[in-house]
């Protein structure tokens, strides 16, 4: 998955977990698996209520403190900073920025090299894994941005929203390298290690865009995720998704999006099984084929099953 890509914005998700690998890990068993301020200044990016986080202009700290933004209005809980996921995602910043290159592998040989692998790395930098143990990395890349926009586009970026929406995660760090061009390189590692957070209960999901959300974007740009969920198209609607505990299977049944009063959307379902790019069996997720129209409320059903169990969802959520 390593590319250079100089000139353009790239995001790439990793997650070693439960023998469920977006780019290659280990599970708990150590088998191979795979801008602006809250108040009245604007931040600039949907959903932003008085909870928002207030810009500090240190990349790492305002990434990290959107993401946990956004896992709170999902419902998956605020994770926790922790000063050893701190050093592991500067150091693999550091790796990219010297090498010119955004990946989730590093190569012994090169500038900067800390640990072949996102669990090698965190290891390294001194978080053990042991017992229940979950890891996961996520990768933004771009010019002259603030972590909150960086962060807001990992949201945004469906593989990479798995990740970050994890709820068995506890911890979380974020790191942040410059080049003299003023390209960023944005990395985030996520864990659990000696056991889980509480997570969510037992066979429930939470959804993304949350029930009622407002000021949801129309558009994703597909082409600029990698992997990129809709290879074969890259103007495509908001992703909406939903997510369990990694413990537990989703089943789809039915997953449909539609504006108030329409027909169902065409969308791409990924899914694990379906999608080869969903390692995780504990989401799931529909992108729109087209863009969705502005100022419109768009009504989500889902049906299928958690954890073997039955679960019907149905909520709503308006376009900017």
């Amino acid at each position: 998955m390593s590319k250079t890509h100089p000139a353009k914005n790239l995001i790439a998700a990793c997650i070693a977990a439960i023998a469920l690998a977006a780019c290659g890990g280990s599970d708990s068993d150590g088998t191979s698996g795979n801008s602006g301020s809250s108040g009245a200044t604007s931040t600039g990016f949907s959903g932003q209520d008085a909870s928002a986080p207030v810009l500090t202009n240190s990349v790492a700290t305002d990434g990290f403190n959107w993401i946990n933004y956004r896992r709170t209005q999902a419902g998956v809980g605020a994770l926790t900073r922790n000063n050893l996921l701190d050093r592991s995602s500067q150091a693999h910043s550091d790796y990219q920025r010297l090498n010119n290159t955004v990946t989730h592998d590093e190569q012994a040989n090169k500038p900067g090299f800390t640990g072949a692998t996102v669990e090698d790395r965190v290891q390294a930098a001194g978080y053990k894994l042991v017992r229940n143990y979950a890891s996961g990395e996520i990768i933004a890349a771009t010019t002259n941005n603030t972590g909150f926009y960086m962060a807001e586009q990992l949201v945004t970026a469906i593989y990479h929203r798995f990740v970050m929406f994890e709820p068995l995660f506890k911890d979380m760090g974020a790191g942040a390298a410059s080049t003299s061009a003023n390209y960023v390189y944005f990395t985030t590692n996520l864990g659990a290690t000696n056991g889980y957070s509480p997570g969510l209960p037992s066979h429930n999901i939470v959804s993304w865009p949350f029930d009622g959300q407002t000021g949801v974007e129309t558009t994703f740009a597909s082409n600029y995720e990698e992997p990129d969920p809709v290879p074969d198209i890259n103007e495509v609607g908001y992703p909406i998704s939903v997510h369990a505990n990694l413990t537990e299977t989703i089943a789809v049944q039915s997953f449909t999006v539609r504006a108030r009063g329409g027909a169902d959307l065409r969308t791409r379902l990924l899914v694990k099984g379906q999608d080869a790019n969903t390692t995780m069996a504990s989401v799931a997720a529909i992108v729109p084929l087209a863009p969705l129209a502005a100022r419109t409320t768009y009504d989500v059903s889902f049906t299928g099953t958690v954890g073997g169990a039955a679960v019907s969802k149905t909520w709503s959520f308006t376009t900017k």
